[in-house]
């Protein structure tokens, strides 16, 4: 749960190369309901790319993004479109 008492998930990718992050990204999001928090660490570089890109055309919403030591962080809100 988040702090606002959002259900959270977490979700590590790190290892994974293009377009696998972005992919698997993509599938746990469309297993969560509408409004779930889903954090996502990668070290995939393109990952900075592909993961914005994703929320754009899906309709998840990108809370955050940085960068961190061993690669990338993501926090995403997942959209309320029944088929993302």
């Amino acid at each position: 749960m988040t702090q606002d008492g959002q259900a959270s998930d977490h979700y590590d990718l790190r290892g994974l190369k293009c377009p696998l992050p972005a992919l698997k990204t993509e599938k746990r999001l469309a297993q969560l309901p509408p409004g779930t928090v889903l954090t996502i660490e990668t070290s995939d570089p393109l990952a900075v790319i592909d993961i914005p890109h994703l929320c754009n055309e899906k309709g998840h919403r990108l809370l955050a993004s940085e960068k961190t030591e061993p690669g990338h962080r993501f926090v995403i809100a997942r959209g309320e479109d029944p088929n993302t």
